[in-house]
């Protein structure tokens, strides 16, 4: 425990030491962002060029999928939302739950013990409910939060629209992603479960005799996985995180960023490095509570407006295919925003969800997969709504303009807001003292984003370098590295390096799905047998 100590303070005392120059925030922004410009023009990389708007092929490629898995299925998101609720509430455990079978043995009094065989399908480290939560609080936070006021910023309140119609088709992504988690996972000797994309992706194919592919494929996931950990999993999390705490102590100094950075980063360490186990404890129960506490303040907000409620989902829906943000400039540019942003916050499609669900205890793959696709529901069909309803609202006061300079920012009272800045502003305006409220659910989100993305990078870093002690400590510190980075730099290139990295898991992991689709066909047509008798 102490040289861990020793080592975190290593990497974080140079930030304290230059915390006193002049500007740090920004040489930091200044040497990051062509790395996220040069990330971002590679990922998000054009197959047409409007006037007003550009169509990139990655979202082309994560809405066109959503789209066949939801028809292919038979729109699972709607058959089997009440299966997926029945099944998180335990209904079907007496068949999902594994049973050891006799072989062999003498059951009389004297005689020899019978032997037993455990089918290999149910090893697992966690219940469905657990394993829910544990990739809803990977999900739910910030995204929800900040990118949801980027959305609008940009593309005005009809960007709520496609979020939801994203949420909705997501749905279905993430069924097919998470069964195949569970379905190709790796047991260790200890009984710790390694499951995920480079699994089934690796396993699956060379099942179907493309074991190169495979291979290769598995490793670029692993690679984009550990750059999405450094990247929406935390850079983009420790930056929403500062925007608020800088905001509610009025906090203008050059080096603010660094500074909050490094002691986000020694709070994370002790955490993810130290295995303060107290400590994160106290985080799975404290977040959902300020989440729950997130929900009914939006509700009241909601509710208090409620005359207000119908005129803002009309202004929503008009939006969408009539918008007047000029961010965007049209009705494509909306739609691109708002799948963006709610790709961005619900993961569907990047398979780093699977790797949390892949830990669950079930002897039937398909199980999970119904229990995840109520994840994309949770997190943008209904937090990221409630979200939008709040900002929409508010701005029935004409406080700012919809689209702003199209960077998303925009000013209230002639201050430059952004992100979870301009939720917090909408909150203020309805609860006293709420930005208190909302910087500590900012910051609890963002360490728990945090700590849930930690573990899907170290993940593929042990799938890549081995499972060792040495390596783990090696990506451990680097995670920490990009905490303060995160927090330095601007929200834009932070933002952009966030969602180059997040979409570049899309293209290993389509391969994958588009491969073993059919073996999730397989795996539900039997759970739904299992489940009727």
């Amino acid at each position: 425990m102490k040289t861990y100590v020793q080592t975190l303070i290593a990497l974080v005392f140079p930030f304290v030491s230059f915390a006193q120059d002049k500007g740090l925030d920004q040489k930091i922004d200044e040497a990051f962002q062509p790395v996220a410009d040069a990330f971002f023009d590679a990922i998000f990389f054009t197959i047409y060029e409007g006037e007003t708007f550009t169509i990139p092929f990655v979202l082309v490629l994560l809405v066109g999928s959503a789209l066949f898995f939801t028809i292919y299925f038979g729109f699972p998101n709607i058959r089997y939302f009440g299966k997926a609720v029945n099944v998180v509430r335990g209904k079907y455990d007496h068949v999902d739950h594994g049973v050891s079978e006799a072989m062999y043995g003498d059951s009389t009094p004297g005689g020899d013990a019978i032997e037993t065989i455990k089918d290999e399908s149910t090893e697992g480290e966690v219940s469905h409910f657990q394993a829910l939560a544990t990739a809803v609080s990977g999900t739910v936070g910030n995204g929800n939060i900040a990118g949801v006021a980027l959305a609008i910023a940009l593309g005005g309140p009809g960007a709520t629209f496609w979020m939801i119609v994203c949420g909705l088709l997501g749905m279905s992504t993430k069924f097919v992603e998470c069964t195949l988690g569970v379905q190709f996972r790796d047991v260790g000797e200890d009984g710790t479960v390694y499951g995920g994309p480079m699994y089934y992706i690796s396993k699956g194919l060379k099942s179907r005799g493309f074991a190169k592919i495979g291979k290769v494929t598995a490793a670029l996931f692993a690679v984009f996985c550990i750059g999405g950990s450094f990247g929406g999993g935390n850079a983009a999390q420790s930056n929403q995180a500062t925007i608020v705490i800088k905001e509610l102590f009025n906090w203008d100094s050059t080096a603010a960023g660094a500074i909050v950075g490094v002691v986000l980063a020694a709070l994370v360490g002790i955490i993810i490095i130290g295995g303060i186990k107290r400590i994160a404890q106290v985080t799975e129960k404290v977040v959902p509570f300020m989440a729950v506490m997130y929900v009914v303040a939006c509700l009241y907000i909601i509710l208090s407006n409620f005359s207000l409620v119908d005129d803002a989902i009309s202004l929503i829906v008009r939006e969408a295919f009539n918008p007047t943000a000029f961010g965007v400039g049209s009705v494509i540019g909306v739609v691109i925003v708002g799948f963006q942003r709610a790709a961005f916050s619900n993961e569907a499609g990047a398979g780093s969800a699977s790797i949390a669900h892949s830990a669950v205890k079930t002897k039937y793959s398909a199980s999970e997969g119904l229990v995840a696709l109520l994840e994309p529901f949770i997190d943008t069909v209904v937090i990221c709504t409630m979200t939008a309803l709040v900002i929409v609202i508010f701005n029935f006061g004409g406080f700012f303009e919809y689209g702003g300079d199209g960077s998303g920012v925009v000013f209230i009272d002639g201050q430059a807001f952004e992100g979870a800045g301009i939720t917090s502003k909408a909150f203020a305006q309805y609860i006293p003292f709420s930005n208190i409220f909302l910087t500590v659910a900012v910051v609890l989100f963002a360490v728990s984003t945090m700590i849930s993305w930690s573990y899907y990078g170290l993940q593929s870093w042990k799938f890549l370098f081995g499972r060792g002690k040495v390596a783990d400590l090696v990506y451990k510190l680097l995670f920490l590295l990009f905490v303060v980075i995160g927090a330095a730099a601007s929200m834009g290139s932070i933002w952009k390096f966030s969602d180059a990295m997040i979409f570049a898991m899309i293209f290993p992991n389509m391969v994958g799905l588009f491969f073993l689709f059919p073996v999730v066909k397989r795996e539900l047509t039997k759970y739904l047998k299992a489940i009727k008798k």
